[in-house]
């Protein structure tokens, strides 16, 4: 049983500190990229998304298929308290800590946020649930880190490795379940 999952991160949000699970639009005025991105999806194919706006919108431009209903489970890692914090602006407690949970994504959580491993493997979750329950093509909408976990987790590279990788807004990666335990990358942050 084998499932192609077409990979977009949501339209941008031109935030300049993080974005976690607070819930801001998505910029999608940019129709052109967006009719390129809808045109380089396959035709009809059942679409989800996280359960927060932005990601919800960017899948209602982008839907040509069945859309499923929002999965929080699918959302961007929660950063807690640094939500919305730019990085030169957290207090000087959390300096030490923020630089680790940056170089050292694994198991460091901001103050009441999730840590790299958890989000992964929620994200994980959800991303087995629709593997049980689908085959042929299918485009998940989400979140920089979401869709980095997924990627990671189908190179089998550990979580400092996937940083190296950028993830634009309205981009498109896919990775293709083939069975249990195997996967292959096919693209990563193609931009149509």
């Amino acid at each position: 049983m084998s499932l192609r999952l077409w990979l977009v991160r949501h339209g941008p949000t031109h935030a300049k500190a993080p974005v976690g699970w607070r819930d801001l639009p998505a910029d999608l005025s940019d129709g052109a990229a967006i009719a390129r991105l809808r045109a380089a999806l396959p035709e009809a194919a059942p679409l989800i998304s996280s359960d927060l706006g932005r990601a919800v919108t960017t899948g209602d431009k982008l839907v040509s298929g069945a859309r499923l209903a929002h999965d929080a489970a699918l959302r961007e890692i929660n950063f807690g308290r640094w939500d919305g914090v730019p990085h030169d602006a957290l207090p000087a407690a959390d300096a030490p800590l923020a630089r680790r949970f940056w170089e050292q994504p694994g198991d460091i959580a901001p103050p009441e946020g999730e840590s790299w491993n958890k989000m992964a493997a929620r994200v994980a979750g959800a991303v087995d649930r629709l593997c049980a329950s689908h085959t042929g093509d299918l485009v998940i909408v989400a979140h920089f880190g979401a869709l980095l976990s997924i990627i990671q987790r189908a190179a089998a590279m550990p979580p400092a490795a996937a940083f190296s990788f950028t993830l634009a807004p309205l981009s498109l990666s896919r990775v293709d379940y083939l069975a249990p335990g195997k996967w292959r990358v096919e693209r990563v942050n193609h931009c149509p």
